[in-house]
C-alpha cells in the first residue's frame, strides 16, 4: 500500500480523497434535487439534515485534501503532454477545490441566512455563518444552486478528459488514481 504519491500514481490517501469526494458529490446532487420537490414533512426536514451534514462532511474533507496535497508529492504529467494541457488541468483542478469549498459555504450561509440551527448529524452544533436575512437567503441559495451546476460541468469534462486519456492517448492519467490501477514499469527493470 503506497501512502505517498510519487511520478507515477498517487497514493492511498489521495485515491481516498479523490473518490470519496466524487461519491459525496454524487449523493448530495441526487439529494438536493430530490428534496427540493418534496412538500413539507417530517421525512422533508430528515432528507435537508442529511443533505447539510453530508455537504460540512465534503466541506471538512476537502480542507484535509488540500492539506494533504501541500505534503504529498504529485505524479509527473504524462509524456509527451503538450505544456497547454498541463495547465488547463491545473486550472481545473483549482477551479474543482474553489468549487468544493465555496458549494458547502454558500449552503452553510443559506442556511444561517435562513435562520436554522446547524448540528453536523444532529450531533456538533456549528456556528451560523451570517444573521438571519430573507436577501442574503435568497441570494446564497441561488449562489449554491448555480456552483452546482458549474461543478457539474467541471466535473464531467475532468471525467471526460481523464477517459480521453486513457482511451484515446493511452497513457496512465485514469490508472494512477484507480486503487486497482497498476504502477508502470521501468523498460529497463527486470520482470
Amino acid at each position: 500500500m503506497q501512502i505517498k504519491s510519487d511520478d507515477t500514481r498517487w497514493g492511498v490517501p489521495a485515491q481516498f480523497f479523490h473518490w470519496t469526494v466524487l461519491l459525496l458529490i454524487i449523493a448530495l446532487g441526487a439529494l438536493g434535487l430530490y428534496m427540493t420537490g418534496l412538500p413539507l414533512s417530517l421525512w422533508k426536514e430528515q432528507v435537508y439534515l442529511l443533505h447539510k451534514s453530508l455537504g460540512i462532511t465534503l466541506l471538512g474533507l476537502v480542507a484535509l485534501r488540500l492539506l494533504w496535497r501541500l505534503v504529498d508529492p504529485h505524479p509527473a504529467p504524462p509524456d509527451g503532454l503538450p505544456r497547454w494541457q498541463h495547465r488547463v488541468a491545473q486550472a481545473t483542478h483549482a477551479a474543482l477545490y474553489l468549487l468544493l469549498l465555496a458549494i458547502p459555504v454558500s449552503g452553510w450561509v443559506f442556511n444561517s441566512a435562513s435562520g436554522f440551527p446547524l448540528r453536523w448529524f444532529g450531533l456538533l452544533p456549528l456556528p451560523a455563518l451570517a444573521a438571519a436575512s430573507k436577501p442574503l437567503a435568497a441570494t446564497a441559495r441561488e449562489i449554491h444552486e448555480t456552483l452546482f451546476w458549474v461543478l457539474v460541468a467541471l466535473v464531467a469534462v475532468h471525467a471526460a478528459a481523464a477517459l480521453l486519456h486513457h482511451y484515446h492517448h493511452r497513457n496512465h492519467v485514469l490508472r494512477r488514481m484507480l486503487p486497482w490501477g497498476h504502477r508502470r514499469r521501468d523498460p529497463g527493470a527486470a520482470p
